[in-house]
C-alpha cells in the first residue's frame, strides 16, 4: 500500500466535471477537411513528405520527423492531399503555421501497419523508434515526444513509473472517460513502458472524484503488480511534480527531471497510444478530447480524429452561437482564448469550454497589490508570486529568475486567489518571453563573435603562411644569389690575374727606351740608305677603357650584394654571414680595380708620346 503525501498550497475550485461524463464516449464525426499542423509537439516542425494531389491511405506518414525531439505526422483517415499552406492553429498568439490539408475520400482505407506483437523479443531501442515512428508525445498538455521521454539519461534509474489520471483542472473529462472506457489499454500501455524501463514499482495516481474510473482501472489491473492510488481531490494535483510528490514524497529539484530522482511520470491517454502503436501498428491519428460548456446543448466527451476543425465538435455537440460568449481551449486554470474556431484539433487538443455569458466572465481590472499574501499561500511550488510580479513588471528578469521563476508551472492558482485582481500567470509568462528571447539572442551574438573569431584567426594564419613562404623565397634567392656570387669570385680570380699581369707587362713596355731614329739619307741615293727611314713607333700604353669597364662592373656588383645583404637582415635570413662575407670581397675587388685604374693612368700621363717626321 502506497503511503499518500500532501504538497504546499492548492485551491478547490467549482469542477464542473459532470456535465461532460453523462453522455460517455461519443465518435466525432468525419469532418470535409482535415487541418494537420506540421507541429503539434515540442520540438522542430516535421518535414512534409507529400504533395497537393496525392492519394494517401489512412495511417500513411506525412510529415517525417527533424531532429532529436521532432515527431511525424500521420493521416487520420485516407483521401487526397488538398494544399500545404498557413492556416490558424490552437496558439495563444493566434498566428498561422503550415499545415497539410486533407480531404478524406469516405473509404477510411488503412494502409500499411507494423504492430510488434512480440515486443518482448525485440531490442528496446528498436521498440523506442517504433513509438517515434508512430508520432507518439504526451498527451497531457506538454507535447513531449514520448520517445525521449521513456530513454532517461544513462545515469538516471527509474525505479518508479507513474501514470497521471489525477486531471485535477475543472470542466476537463478526457482522461476520466478515457480511464472509464479503455482501461485495459491504458494497463497495456503501461505494461509496455515498464518493460522500457524495468521500474521497481508501477503507480495510477487517480483523484477520489473519479469513483467510475478508479474501478474500471482496479479490474484492468487484475494480477499485474500495476497499483492504483487514489489521492485526494485538490488542484493542481495533476501536475507533474505535485503527483510525484503526493505519491513519493520526493521534490523534483530546481533545474532538474523527475528521471534525476528516479521518477517517470506518463498521461493515461499517452498509454493508450503506446498500445494501439505496438499491439496495432497504428500511429498516433486520434484522442479523446472534451468539449463542454453552457453554450453547448450536449457536451460530452469524444474520440477525434486530429485535424477536425473545432468548429465541426461545436457544431455536433448543439452549440448555441447566441449564448456563446468566449471559446476557451484547456481548462479555465490553464488554457487561453482562442480567437476563431476554425482551428484543428491537435496531439495536446484535452478540451474545449464553450462559455456562456457569465459562465467565465473576464476579471475585473487589475488593481494595486494589498501584500495579502494569499499567493504565496496558496503557491504550490512554495514560490514568492507577489516578488516575482514586481521583477517582472519591473522588467528585472535576472531578479525574477533568481527567484526560481521558471519553476513557476503556470497553474494559475496565483492569480484564483489575488484579491487585486492581478493576472499574475500574465507576467510571469511575459517575463519567461522575454528571458527565452534574451537566451536566444546572446547565443547568437555568442556564435557572431566565435565565427568573427574564427575569421579573424584564419585571416591571421593566411597571413603568417603568406610571410613564411615570402621569406622562404627570399632566402632561396639569397642563397642562391650568394652561390652566384662566389662562383663568379673563384672564376673571376683567374680573370683579374691575367688582366692584372697585362697591366704590369704594359708598365714595364713603358720603362723601356724607345729605338733612336736613322739619319736622312739625299734624296738622289740609290741604295737603301737612300729610302725614307719609317716613323717613331709609339710605345704602347695601358688599356684605360678595359680597366673603367673593369671597375664599374665590379661596383655594380658591389651594390647588388650589398642590396642582397640588406634584404636578408631585414627577413633575419639565415645567410647573413655569408652574404657579408661576398660584400666583404666584393669591396675588395673594387678597391683594386681602382688602384689599378689609378696606376694606369698616371703611367699613361708621364709616358713620351711620339712626335710627327718632318718632309
Amino acid at each position: 500500500m502506497t503511503q499518500i503525501w500532501d504538497f504546499p498550497g492548492g485551491i478547490h475550485p467549482a469542477e464542473n466535471k459532470h456535465q461532460s461524463t453523462a453522455r460517455g464516449l461519443l465518435t466525432s464525426s468525419l469532418p470535409e477537411r482535415l487541418v494537420l499542423p506540421l507541429q503539434q509537439h515540442i520540438g522542430s516542425p516535421a518535414q512534409t513528405r507529400v504533395q497537393p494531389g496525392d492519394q494517401v491511405n489512412k495511417g500513411d506518414c506525412l510529415a517525417e520527423a527533424l531532429g532529436t525531439l521532432g515527431v511525424p505526422v500521420h493521416a487520420p483517415t485516407s483521401g487526397r492531399i488538398e494544399a500545404i499552406t498557413k492556416e490558424p492553429v490552437p496558439h495563444p498568439s493566434g498566428l498561422l503555421d503550415w499545415c497539410i490539408s486533407l480531404i478524406p475520400d469516405g473509404e477510411d482505407h488503412w494502409g500499411e501497419r507494423k504492430p510488434m506483437p512480440d515486443y518482448h523479443q525485440r531490442d528496446r531501442q528498436d521498440v523506442l523508434a517504433h513509438i517515434r515512428d508512430c508520432g507518439i508525445v504526451g498527451l497531457g498538455g506538454a507535447g513531449f515526444p514520448t520517445s525521449v521521454k521513456l530513454k532517461p539519461p544513462s545515469r538516471d534509474k527509474v525505479d518508479t513509473l507513474i501514470l497521471n489520471g489525477a486531471e485535477c483542472e475543472p470542466y476537463i473529462t478526457a482522461d476520466d472517460t478515457l480511464m472509464r472506457y479503455r482501461a485495459a489499454e491504458v494497463i497495456s500501455g503501461m505494461e509496455i513502458m515498464a518493460w522500457v524501463l524495468e521500474p521497481e514499482r508501477c503507480l495510477i495516481g487517480i483523484e477520489d472524484n473519479k469513483p467510475e474510473a478508479i474501478a474500471a482501472l482496479r479490474e484492468a489491473v487484475g494480477d499485474t503488480r500495476i497499483e492504483v492510488v487514489v489521492i485526494p481531490t485538490k488542484y493542481p494535483s495533476g501536475g507533474e511534480k505535485q503527483l510525484i510528490q503526493i505519491l513519493t514524497g520526493l521534490e523534483v529539484p530546481h533545474g532538474g527531471i523527475p528521471a534525476d530522482i528516479g521518477v517517470m511520470c506518463q498521461n493515461v491517454g499517452t498509454a493508450v497510444a503506446v498500445s494501439r502503436a505496438i499491439h496495432q501498428g497504428e500511429p498516433l491519428i486520434s484522442r479523446v478530447t472534451t468539449i463542454t460548456g453552457e453554450a453547448v446543448a450536449e457536451p460530452a466527451n469524444y474520440e477525434v480524429l486530429l485535424g477536425t476543425p473545432v468548429s465541426d465538435l461545436l457544431a455536433q455537440a448543439g452549440l448555441d452561437d447566441d449564448r456563446l460568449e468566449r471559446l476557451v481551449l484547456g481548462g479555465p486554470m490553464m488554457g487561453y482564448t482562442l480567437q476563431t474556431d476554425q482551428v484543428p484539433v491537435v496531439k495536446t487538443t484535452n478540451c474545449v469550454i464553450a462559455a456562456a455569458r457569465g459562465e467565465l466572465p473576464q476579471p475585473p481590472p487589475e488593481q494595486p497589490c494589498i501584500r495579502c499574501g494569499a499567493c504565496s499561500d496558496a503557491c504550490p511550488m512554495e514560490l514568492l508570486p507577489q516578488q516575482l510580479f514586481w521583477h517582472a513588471k519591473a522588467e528585472e528578469f535576472d531578479k525574477a529568475e533568481h527567484l526560481n521563476l521558471f519553476d513557476c508551472i503556470e497553474c494559475g492558482v496565483c492569480s484564483y486567489v489575488c484579491p487585486s485582481s492581478i493576472p499574475l500567470v500574465q507576467y510571469y509568462r511575459f517575463a519567461k518571453g522575454e528571458i527565452r528571447t534574451q537566451r536566444v539572442e546572446q547565443i547568437k551574438s555568442d556564435q557572431a563573435r566565435q565565427r568573427f573569431e574564427a575569421r579573424q584567426a584564419r585571416l591571421e594564419r593566411e597571413q603568417a603562411e603568406k610571410e613564411a613562404k615570402r621569406k622562404q623565397r627570399a632566402r632561396a634567392a639569397a642563397e642562391a644569389q650568394a652561390s652566384k656570387a662566389e662562383a663568379g669570385e673563384e672564376s673571376g680570380g683567374s680573370e683579374r690575374d691575367a688582366k692584372a699581369a697585362a697591366v704590369q707587362a704594359a708598365l714595364a713596355r713603358k720603362g723601356q727606351k724607345p729605338p733612336k731614329a736613322t739619319s736622312v739619307q739625299p734624296q738622289d741615293s740609290k741604295s737603301d740608305a737612300d729610302k725614307p727611314a719609317p716613323a717613331p713607333r709609339e710605345t704602347a700604353g695601358p688599356d684605360l677603357a678595359s680597366l673603367e669597364k673593369q671597375l664599374d662592373q665590379a661596383r655594380d656588383k658591389l651594390a647588388t650584394m650589398e642590396t642582397m645583404l640588406a634584404e636578408a637582415r631585414a627577413a633575419s635570413a639565415d645567410n647573413v654571414d655569408k652574404l657579408e662575407r661576398a660584400v666583404a670581397k666584393n669591396q675588395d675587388r673594387v678597391k683594386r680595380a681602382r688602384e689599378a685604374l689609378d696606376a694606369a693612368r698616371a703611367e699613361s700621363d708621364g709616358a713620351p708620346h711620339a712626335t710627327p717626321q718632318n718632309d
